[in-house]
């Protein structure tokens, strides 16, 4: 029976890495030619168990870069087609579904979202570039399991987030468990399975238990500490604010994850200012000692 595979498309936060305006702390080694920093395209993995169809998890601003760095992801000679069959937002940041008018070309595929996500899409009339007679829209409810006709079933769950940030009206509710930010259970035809969580603001008792004594979690590994963006002077918000858990400290999910015995641990959305992304940073041996691993476009997982 065919394995479940992953492709880490794309493993940095919005914006990339680096970012394209940013001289400053990380992203300035990769200016300056810094071989210990490799350049990073912005958060999405796709997942297939026959190698020929694939799902994608999110749909990055860097899309058509991340097909053409992928040959799996590229079309058949001589036909108009594209292996890529379905697409399943985790939530409605830019970084998550911008890319989605990469798609445009009027290639079916389905696009599974919450209803919440799906709202973010229909309030804005440049989606409506993706016909609905050719992009099938699904809405799938917090719970569901769904067959994405790819030989990959997704369920999706609540995981503690926030708002997409052009939404925001206001101080927005940080940590609720709604269906605006959702991690997704990636499940092969034997099996297998994975988690993806690019975006998550602490380590609720549901989502610890749901996690426990998994064989694979992606998960967000946006910033070092919370206040990391400010002292670098590239932002005004904790990661707290922004419904990032940081990796580092007490509260972190480093020490989160410690026992719940999750076989093989690997951190995708990494903000342009995260020292982990230095090859040979403190950060990153201390990531890596605790049994993680840190993400880079191109990286391949089978199950």
């Amino acid at each position: 029976m065919a394995r479940l595979q992953l492709i880490v498309i794309g493993s940095a936060a919005g914006g990339g890495f680096p970012q394209w305006n940013c001289g400053r702390a990380v992203s300035s080694l990769f200016w300056q030619g810094d071989t210990r920093v490799v350049p990073r395209t912005q958060s999405s993995i796709a997942a297939s168990v026959d190698g020929s169809r694939w799902v994608l998890l999110n749909a990055s601003p860097d899309l058509r870069h991340q097909i053409i760095a992928t040959p799996a992801l590229h079309p058949r000679a001589g036909e108009r087609h594209s292996p890529i069959a379905a697409v399943v937002l985790t939530n409605g940041d830019i970084d998550h579904v911008a890319g989605l008018l990469t798609l445009r070309e009027r290639q079916p595929f389905d696009l599974y979202a919450t209803a919440a996500i799906q709202e973010v899409l229909s309030a804005n009339p440049i989606f409506e570039a993706l016909d609905r007679t050719v992009v099938r829209r699904h809405t799938i409810a917090l719970g569901d399991t769904v067959e994405t006709g790819a030989g990959v079933a997704i369920e999706i769950f609540p995981v503690p987030g926030k708002i997409p940030l052009y939404m925001e009206n206001g101080e927005p509710e940080i940590g609720a468990e709604t269906e605006a930010t959702v991690g997704a259970r990636i499940i092969g035809r034997d099996g297998a399975q994975t988690f993806y969580i690019p975006g998550c603001a602490h380590l609720s008792p549901a989502l610890r238990e749901r996690l426990k004594d998994a064989s694979l979690v992606l998960f967000d590994g946006t910033l070092w500490t919370d206040d990391e963006m400010i002292r670098q002077g590239v932002g005004q918000k904790t990661g707290q604010r922004m419904g990032h858990i940081s990796m580092s400290g007490d509260g972190g999910s480093i020490a989160a994850f410690k026992d719940l015995g999750v076989a093989r641990k690997v951190f995708v959305h990494i903000n342009n200012t995260n020292p982990v992304l230095i090859d040979d940073s403190p950060q990153r041996r201390a990531a890596e000692e605790a049994g993680w691993e840190i993400a880079v476009d191109g990286m391949e997982i089978a199950l």
